[in-house]
């Protein structure tokens, strides 16, 4: 499957979003942003418009602006988005290796950005908090180790540096080591997600185990009106933003091109009658599923 390359799209979804305040010009999401700056510059390598890098250089300084702490990056502007995700964290590093490519000092923006975070987050041999509080001084209140944040960072660091990050990279290797065996994913979100880790390093061990196993369980996920549910035993249960992730995935993947272009077609014109109709989380990832560009 040739990776889908709607540029018109997404052109048309960035005027739209920015006439209605959605995105960029909307309130700080790191997740959302992370997938925006990704965005931006395969807009650049698609288009050779300088303007795309610059758009993205704008929303990093925004990004450090509104969201960035002495050490790390809050989730969000919202008053409940508080703390710091760890994948959120490995998702922008992602953006700024991405970034990297046409201006250089952004990899050791975030590499600096690694020094600040890995330590906090990492519990040796036994995994990677999920939410920490926003100064990364302890856990946030009632959360524990994340399922896939030693794979996000793995990912990210070795995108990044991988020299400057040898120990770090170690440490999620290492944990990456004793989870993947074990690890079955079931939340539609998480296996776009893994499918899509699992691409850049599709010979190891863990990729290809995780990639197999992923999409056996997404194969029993497909509901036949173009969607992905949101678990195994939430047929009814569906989201436009984590689908779009599934598209993703499977994108990197290479597998179930038409079921990528289903879904793409039926939300489109599906209406939730939640905050997620107008969230600048749905329309930026919709952008990636019809235009993955530097995400694979």
């Amino acid at each position: 499957m040739a990776m889908l390359r709607d540029v018109d799209y997404v052109l048309a979804k960035l005027r739209w979003m920015r006439e209605n305040a959605v995105w960029p010009n909307g309130k700080r999401y790191l997740w959302t942003d992370a997938f925006g700056v990704v965005l931006l510059v395969s807009l650049y390598e698609n288009l050779r418009e300088d303007r795309f890098i610059g758009e993205a250089e704008w929303l990093v300084a925004e990004v450090d602006r509104v969201l960035g702490r002495p050490r790390g990056i809050r989730i969000g502007e919202e008053a409940d988005r508080d703390g710091q995700y760890f994948h959120y964290l490995a998702m922008w590093l992602y953006a700024l290796a991405v970034l990297a490519r046409y201006v250089p000092s952004y990899r050791r923006k975030g590499v600096e950005l690694v020094r600040q975070s890995h330590d906090a987050f990492l519990v040796p041999g036994r995994g990677v908090i999920w939410k920490m509080k926003e100064d990364l001084s302890g856990p946030y209140p009632g959360y524990g180790l994340g399922a896939l944040d030693a794979f996000d960072g793995y990912v990210s660091y070795r995108m990044l540096d991988e020299a400057a990050l040898a120990r770090e990279i170690a440490d999620m290797r290492e944990l990456i080591d004793r989870q993947a065996p074990s690890l079955v994913i079931t939340q539609d979100l998480g296996l776009g997600m893994m499918l899509w880790m699992s691409h850049f390093f599709p010979e190891e061990a863990w990729a290809r185990l995780q990639r197999k196993r992923c999409l056996d369980i997404l194969d029993r996920m497909w509901v036949a009106d173009g969607y992905f549910c949101r678990e195994p035993a939430l047929p009814s249960v569906k989201f436009a933003f984590t689908n779009y992730g599934v598209s993703v995935g499977l994108q990197a993947a290479n597998a179930m091109p038409e079921r990528v272009e289903r879904l793409n077609s039926f939300f489109e014109s599906y209406r939730a009658g939640d905050e997620y109709d107008e969230a600048a989380i749905t329309h930026v990832m919709a952008c990636s599923s019809h235009f993955p560009g530097a995400l694979i």
